[in-house]
């Protein structure tokens, strides 16, 4: 794996260089051959958190993750963490799905060490998908204000309603950074 490692309001010691190096190149353990693809990561400061960002693109698959902390060098470890989740995440489910030889079941080595039966039982029960609560209402229109008002009021994170303005369904969320972003349809 290639890193391509940038730093936002911090100076990047060889220190921390390498220390990201060391713990996210462990997960080339994961792969039958090792990815000859880049990995960004971008550590940046803001006020007292510390925030790691990894992206690791991959034929078919994109692993990403995030983590902040008010340590560097703890949020590294639990980034590195959550990526070998999504990497056994994924492994079980194209384990599961593609049962052929070839493909992206080529893509992750069978045997990995420290993983035991019950995580990957463990790991399969957290893949099935269990709708637990179907929810309908009437979509008043109205403007994107009034929505994020409406999702403040109940105290969502999300709030869907259909647009005054174009008269389609569109989503309004809070972001980690605490502003909004809204989803809309590709017309």
């Amino acid at each position: 794996m290639n890193f391509n490692i940038r730093g936002q309001n911090i100076h990047l010691t060889d220190a921390l260089k390498d220390y990201s190096i060391k713990k996210i190149g462990r997960l080339e353990r994961y792969f039958e051959a090792p990815p000859s693809t880049d990995v960004h990561v971008t550590l940046s400061v803001s006020k007292t958190l510390q925030t790691i960002e990894v992206t690791i693109p991959l034929p078919g698959v994109l692993l990403r993750a995030e983590e902040r902390h008010d340590d560097l060098y703890a949020a590294i470890d639990l980034v590195t963490e959550k990526l070998e989740r999504q990497i056994r995440k994924h492994k079980t489910k194209v384990n599961r799905k593609f049962r052929q030889d070839g493909g992206l079941r080529t893509l992750f080595r069978e045997g990995t060490e420290g993983s035991s039966a019950t995580a990957l039982r463990q790991l399969e029960d957290e893949d099935d998908l269990e709708l637990v609560r179907t929810k309908k209402f009437n979509l008043k229109p109205m403007d994107i204000e009034e929505a994020i008002l409406q999702m403040n009021m109940v105290g969502h994170s999300f709030f869907v309603f259909a647009n005054a303005e174009n008269e389609q369904v569109n989503v309004v969320y809070r972001r980690n950074d605490g502003k909004y972003g809204l989803i809309e349809p590709n017309t």
